[in-house]
């Protein structure tokens, strides 16, 4: 967890902060706040302001809708913060980095001429991967999740809605503390490849399939697969609706990777097999993902 943090804080800061750009988030508003500071002369650390936020919204939300917070969101939203404040000490302040930049060339014409567009893609892709290996280890970077849960545990709104509503504001908002337009649309742009990378990485690392084989000879099949690759095998009995004829259905869970071999095998066995291949986005149980890491 303290690596999917310190990932996520080098997104912030390695890539968006130099672009001088911002996105949806704790992370975002964050930016927002600190830039409406400067304006008054008050100079303070993302990732402090950072901390400060995540936790005046864990109070509020200990308040409002229980104390549900774990050991594992404390730290992640501590080592968020403490992660910020490291990367602008090392990239920025410390002298070990010289003149860092992210920015491709500036170039005269095109839709994106400035060079942000790749810093914020690639901080969208920090971002995510962090917060991916964070869910998968059962933390959490809390923000504006737990707004979510405030405004659900008084109106009836569709969660992923409330998220994105946020996001929009914090991202429109940063227009009035000196933000241009274009740094609000690679605003936007982060928080898609954001969400796009997480999603990627949470699905790719539990994706499972499974395969459904109709096949007369089916104690066969179930034996083969057991002892040869080592796989559970589940019966269910079943029955052909325009044959009437009754039958059992060999159903086998397995990891991505391992369908085509489980396939090529199935055919060795019995090349006129019916078969069916399904995804599944996750397989919790002995052999597959530990069910407390959910």
């Amino acid at each position: 967890m303290m690596l999917a943090m310190f990932l996520y804080a080098f997104g912030w800061i390695g890539c968006v902060l130099p672009a001088h750009c911002t996105s949806g988030g704790a992370g975002g508003f964050a930016l927002v706040v600190t830039e409406a500071l400067k304006l008054i002369d008050i100079d303070i650390q993302v990732g402090t302001m950072v901390f400060i936020v995540n936790g005046i919204l864990m109070l509020i939300g200990g308040f409002i809708v229980g104390w549900n917070f774990g050991p594992k969101t404390i730290f992640c939203v501590a080592m968020i913060g403490l992660g910020m404040n490291f990367w602008q000490w090392f990239l920025f302040d410390s002298g070990y980095v010289q003149d860092f930049h992210i920015f491709a060339p500036e170039t005269p014409d095109g839709i994106f001429p400035d060079g942000r567009l790749l810093p914020m893609i690639l901080g969208g892709i920090f971002a995510g991967t962090g917060i991916a290996l964070c869910f998968s280890q059962g933390g959490t970077t809390g923000g504006t999740d737990i707004v979510a849960l405030i405004v659900q545990k008084f109106k009836n709104v569709n969660y992923g809605k409330v998220l994105i509503s946020t996001d929009a504001i914090i991202i429109g908002s940063a227009y009035f503390v000196g933000y241009d337009i274009p740094a609000l649309i690679y605003g936007l742009i982060m928080t898609v490849v954001v969400g796009y990378t997480a999603d990627a990485w949470m699905s790719g690392n539990k994706q499972s399939r499974q395969i459904m084989i109709i096949t007369p000879d089916y104690e066969k099949m179930a034996d083969a697969i057991t002892t040869t690759m080592h796989r559970g095998v589940t019966v269910i009995d079943s029955q052909g609706w325009y044959t009437k004829k009754k039958g059992k259905i060999v159903i086998v869970v397995c990891r991505k990777f391992e369908s085509p071999i489980i396939l090529r095998f199935v055919k060795t066995v019995d090349p006129k097999a019916f078969i069916t291949v399904s995804s599944v986005m996750g397989a919790y149980g002995e052999g597959f993902d530990a069910l407390n890491k959910v």
